[in-house]
């Protein structure tokens, strides 16, 4: 799909219009459109390659720290995970009060202003003060992507008005060079015109969702599945390192149901492929594409029939629901497909060549238009009797995409830096050694993340989760600075879910909060050092550096752990807020489904 930066940039703007002081519009869209046709050079003190969630975060803190910023992104969309690929919060049980740094707070409460200022809500969604928009139970916060782009645009606008933070869109890098271990220059490429920018600095962040300013520099990094035999994980492989082995990827999209209404889309290329395609997970080492769904079908069944709660496939990601709005405001409940349906197993992204990566991105495309096309045409409908639901309609306002699929895909795993210290589940599984009171503190935290070890089977195996597996195995955690800093390059920060984790702890660091507060204590030590005259390594391994950086980030806001007892009794949590928390926060994934119900407070929020 062709994306003109102009046309998006209006559209964003709009989007976030009211949000922004008055005056500041003009100033905000001159800032951006300005930045659209750089010279062929470009400098700033700090530089984020990729506007992740995590890329936002460190252009904020650094920012807000005194230091010039180049932000760019590849796509027309800032916010990552969030915003373009479609994902709602997946966060801990805990969100709202703790275990998150001030300004994703802060970014969580923008979205509920922006529904209060700009969405016609019911009396009883304005004054709740803990709105969850779409009553979706994947976390408290579910909320249409625009919005969460709306919001990331009014926290960058006063630095984007100063010129502090400059934002090119669409720009994708290209080269990286080094002089000795430090990075010297990134090439960016404008996808419009095809002309090439070499960004200067001091620092460079890697805030993209597939780790490619590690892979263009270079700079060592690590890709897949390590063995068990060198990381010692439980969870880890046991036949050798697996470069292919990594998380599927999914093509997210946005749906509406609309009964007596026909919405049925065209044939997808692929659908006989994708109808008929064999694969292998768990117990089910064969099945077609209806079988997907297994138990949830039914589930998905229900669901779309207005009038009943369900524990259900459309639930789960709900974006809108329309009880939260004033009667006759919207003719339907509106859901992302985030589901086992369209996560693409045939290949990876990372470490293979740009011809693979874009085949494969093609094909997870087709995938997710052929889910659609057979929910549409061929998903057993009780209600009617007969084969499908053509009153599902793909929204294309959600993403501004013609066939409403996300611009990016939902990445779960990218190329990861091999980093002076490497967080390991050892370092927080329950049963290992010295861990039955508690995990491993890490005396350099520059942050918290509090999410179970979820692993999606990987291209090579197949779709589903193995989070069963090990559900209640491990304790909440810490995200330690020597996780970000290289083990031979001097000025490169990771700045998302390419710091140093495992394949198997990354399937706890990679949630929305985990990426933010990466982002955020990456895009600070930049500026500290700068401020400083230090790099990144001595702010670790000098203990009064260390602790006046730490000292900092708890001014900026960031929690450096968790609260005394939280994370020693945390274990085993289910985060999915609509179900209930027992026995000391002890809840299994089994259970979860037996409820099949909402928790206390959360009635009349229905399909």
């Amino acid at each position: 799909m062709i994306w003109r930066r102009r046309s998006f940039l209006r559209t964003s703007l709009a989007a976030g219009a009211g949000l922004l002081p008055l005056g500041l519009r003009p100033r905000l869209e001159a800032a951006i459109a300005g930045a659209a046709a750089p010279g062929r050079e470009a400098r700033a003190e700090v530089v984020v390659i990729g506007a992740s969630l995590g890329g936002v975060a460190a252009a904020l803190a650094a920012a807000r720290m005194g230091r010039s910023v180049l932000l760019t992104e590849e796509t027309s969309w800032i916010g990552g995970q969030a915003t373009a690929q479609g994902v709602p919060l997946d966060e801990h049980p805990w969100a709202e009060e703790y275990g998150r740094t001030r300004s994703y707070a802060e970014f969580r409460a923008g979205v509920r202003a922006y529904y209060r200022r700009h969405t016609p809500l019911s009396a009883a969604a304005r004054g709740d003060a803990t709105l969850n928009p779409g009553a979706g139970w994947v976390s408290k916060l579910c909320f249409e992507p625009r919005v969460g782009l709306a919001v990331l645009y009014e926290m960058l606008a006063p630095h984007l008005a100063s010129g502090r933070v400059r934002l090119w869109l669409r720009h994708r890098p290209v080269a990286v060079a080094l002089d000795g271990d430090r990075v010297r220059a990134v090439t960016l490429r404008d996808e419009d015109s095809g002309a090439d920018t070499v960004a200067t600095g001091e620092y460079f962040l890697d805030g993209t969702e597939l780790g490619d300013v590690l892979e263009l520099g270079r700079i060592e990094s690590v890709v897949g599945a390590e063995a068990r035999a060198v990381t010692g994980e439980p969870l880890a492989s046991e036949v050798g390192a697996q470069p292919r082995e990594q998380m599927v990827f999914t093509h997210v999209f946005a749906l509406e149901h609309r009964p007596g209404e026909n919405h049925v889309i065209a044939r997808p290329r692929d659908y006989a492929f994708w109808r008929a395609a064999q694969s292998s997970r768990g117990a089910e080492p064969k099945f077609t594409l209806p079988d997907l769904f297994g138990v949830k079908q039914d589930h998905f069944a229900r669901a779309v029939r207005p009038g009943a709660y369900v524990a259900s496939t459309w639930s789960f990601r709900r974006i809108r629901c329309r009880e939260n709005f004033v009667a006759g405001a919207y003719p339907s409940d509106r859901t992302v497909a985030i589901w086992h349906a369209n996560e693409y197993h045939l290949g990876p992204l990372c470490g293979v060549g740009e011809a693979e990566r874009r085949q494969h991105l093609a094909a997870a495309r087709q995938l997710s238009l052929s889910v659609i096309h057979w929910l549409q045409t061929e998903a057993p409908n009780p209600a009617t009797g007969r084969k499908g639901y053509p009153g599902l309609r793909p929204c294309t306002e959600v993403f501004d995409t013609p066939d409403g699929l996300a611009p990016f895909p939902y990445v779960r795993e990218a190329r990861r830096l091999q980093a002076e210290f490497t967080v390991r589940e050892q370092h927080f599984r329950t049963d290992s050694p010295g861990n039955a009171t508690g995990p491993v503190k890490f005396a350099d935290t520059v942050g918290v993340s509090g999410y179970r070890v979820d692993i999606h089977r990987t291209a090579r195996g197949g779709g589903g989760s193995i989070t069963e597996v090990a559900h209640g195995k491990h304790w909440l955690q810490q995200i330690p600075l020597g996780a970000l800093i290289p083990v031979r390059v001097e000025n490169l920060l990771p700045a998302g879910k390419n710091l140093g984790v495992t394949a198997v702890t990354n399937g706890a660091f990679r949630v929305h909060p985990t990426e933010w507060n990466i982002g955020e204590s990456a895009g600070a030590v930049a500026a500290f050092c700068l401020q400083h005259n230090l790099r990144p390594r001595q702010v670790r391994n000098t203990p009064a550096h260390l602790a006046d950086f730490q000292r900092e980030l708890v001014r900026q806001g960031v929690e450096l752990d968790w609260p005394a007892g939280r994370m020693t009794t945390a274990r085993s949590y289910y985060s999915h807020h609509n179900l209930e928390l027992k026995d000391a926060d002890t809840f299994y994934f089994g259970e979860a489904w037996r409820l099949g119900g909402p928790a206390k407070g959360s009635e009349g929020k229905r399909d």
